[in-house]
């Protein structure tokens, strides 16, 4: 288990000890983020901003202009909330080369309550033209997706928990930006997921195969550029059920029941955050409390 904020400073790290053009912002996050190391060894490509989200994205929007690939990172509540109108015009209206790394994502911050929950991110961020949106399931598919950014040239919010997560994919996983991955067969249902939620989705797979059920998990890492092809294969089995740590407004299940009505209508479940002050506990006691648990997926799944 590692956390996947870890594994996207430590390949950070890599990728900038040989391109400097690659830099570092912080919010007075650079221990929250973990970015001491990239701190300590590379200061002169990395930017403190204090408590300060909108100075930080109109800072890397700068350096951006000047042809530098800066990585601004920082509480995914501040960066999505806070900074909404640099992110948009700074950023995504301006086509700067900027990544956007919203860390503590979700209710990762649960007991700190509805201030620190970023369970609206999603559903604005994909809303923003020109703006990419990625949600990496572990901490392998998380340096995947980094080194893909550092060669993108496009603008983009990346968003990820807190603590460790179990480990989906092998270290040398290839994840291509805007293609779903298929991180289980299936014909009698799918459950599409993203982020944290696809491990409980593949556990909830397990459960349901016991008894009978032969379930597809998708792994929809980018909301943004939304994979069509993945959507519409899941429609396939006549029942789709989407989980996601965000509110079940304009997340990912909104984005995949904007494609399914449309083109392929079937039985569906959007399972997320419900729009409501949010019950306030650890993560898991949160997961808990509002059925994001492979116990709670297989029941939706069932009821379908």
């Amino acid at each position: 288990m590692k956390a996947a904020r870890r594994a996207i400073t430590e390949t950070l790290l890599k990728l900038a000890r040989e391109d400097k053009t690659i830099f570092a912002l912080a919010t007075d996050s650079s221990g929250s983020v973990t970015l001491n190391d990239f701190v300590r060894e590379l200061p002169g490509q990395f930017v403190e901003c204090g408590i300060a989200e909108q100075d930080a994205v109109g800072i890397a929007a700068g350096l951006a202009a000047s042809g530098l690939k800066p990585f601004v990172c920082g509480p995914a509540s501040f960066y999505a909330t806070r900074a909404a109108e640099q992110v948009k015009v700074d950023v995504a209206y301006s086509h700067m080369n900027v990544k956007v790394l919203g860390v503590s994502g979700g209710v990762s911050y649960g007991a700190l309550g509805g201030t620190h929950h970023a369970v609206q991110d999603v559903a604005f961020m994909r809303a923003v033209p020109g703006l990419q949106v990625l949600l990496p399931a572990d901490a392998n598919s998380a340096a995947a997706l980094t080194r893909a950014l550092v060669a993108s040239p496009e603008p983009a919010y990346i968003r990820v928990g807190r603590g460790d997560v179990e480990d989906i994919y092998p270290d040398d996983v290839q994840v291509e930006i805007g293609k779903a991955i298929t991180a289980r067969e299936g014909t009698d249902a799918a459950i599409i997921a993203c982020g944290e939620m696809v491990y409980p989705a593949l556990k909830a797979a397990e459960l349901l195969a016991k008894d009978g059920l032969s379930v597809r998990v998708v792994d929809m890492h980018t909301i943004k550029p939304l994979d069509i092809e993945a959507v519409l294969a899941a429609a396939e089995t006549g029942k789709v059920v989407t989980v996601e740590e965000h509110s079940v407004h304009g997340g990912l299940g909104g984005a995949a029941a904007e494609v399914i009505c449309q083109a392929h209508p079937v039985k569906m479940r959007i399972l997320g955050l419900p729009d409501e002050t949010l019950f306030s506990g650890t993560n898991k006691e949160v997961f808990q409390h509002y059925g994001l648990t492979a116990e709670g997926i297989a029941a939706a799944v069932k009821a379908l």
